[in-house]
């Protein structure tokens, strides 16, 4: 059986939402995989993971339960020696996970053409995908040649709202400049384009309440066929499970047909 694959930018991703899809998958007792544009280990954004966000830190700073986690992945050899992109062929993975960040550096991963081809390859076969905040911003960029529209045509998602993406950039853009915008456009502007009904896009609750692995209630996603979304790191330890979830399916139905 191939691996589950996860794919990163060069830098600058989200450690929970890494790390603890990674864990869960380990814990369940699948092989995972990492990728990166050029093959060579990525680590995640600094700030999430040491610097912090002074005064603001209690609020948007990773937990440290879920900074031990990523403290466990990147000791993995596997994490350690990754394959590059353009080296996959799509009979190599058995399952797509595609975490978010929105520092400059996760633009490696979200323009990447290879990676875009990976997230095609797997829409077109329904092996299970997994996509959080800025990392769906991939899968609405992975055009299709036999249709020539995204991926996420027809599906049902959600991703990194508008409204936590501004809440963040303006509670920190007078010292933090754009660093919560990656791009001009909002996630969900331009997740929603790439829809063929903007009301397939789902925002789940407005409270940005964090879910943790003894309580995932608070944790938002969205599940369609073999695709599953989910907004930011607060849905993250609900996000993992439900990928388990979707991986075992996927898994068992294989194995009997």
């Amino acid at each position: 059986m191939a691996g589950m694959l996860i794919l990163l930018p060069d830098s600058d991703y989200d450690p929970t939402e890494s790390a603890v899809p990674w864990s869960a998958l380990e814990s369940a007792g699948h092989s995972v995989l990492f990728a990166t544009p050029e093959g060579k280990p990525a680590y995640a954004d600094k700030r999430l993971v040491s610097k912090g966000f002074g005064l603001l830190t209690p609020f948007l700073m990773t937990r440290k339960s879920d900074l031990a986690c990523y403290g466990r992945m990147i000791e993995q050899p596997a994490f350690l020696s990754p394959l590059a992109f353009s080296d996959i062929l799509p009979e190599d993975f058995e399952a797509l996970l595609v975490p978010g960040g929105h520092a400059g550096g996760v633009k490696s991963l979200l323009e990447n053409a290879d990676a875009q081809r990976l997230v095609v390859d797997a829409f077109r076969v329904r092996k299970p995908v997994a996509a959080v905040c800025h990392g769906v911003l991939l899968l609405a960029r992975s055009i299709d040649s036999d249709t020539d529209r995204s991926v996420l045509h027809g599906r049902k998602t959600t991703a990194l709202t508008k409204s936590l993406e501004l809440t963040a950039w303006q509670m920190t853009r007078l010292w933090l400049g754009d660093y919560y915008r990656t791009y001009p456009e909002s996630v969900e502007e331009e997740v929603r384009r790439a829809l063929a009904d903007p009301d397939d896009f789902s925002s789940g609750s407005p409270l940005p309440v964090r879910d943790t692995e003894t309580m995932r209630w608070p944790g938002f996603t969205v599940l369609d066929d073999h695709y599953l979304s989910a907004r930011w790191p607060g849905d993250c330890h609900r996000f993992a499970a439900e990928f388990v979830n979707l991986v075992s399916a996927h898994i068992h139905s294989s194995e009997t047909s």
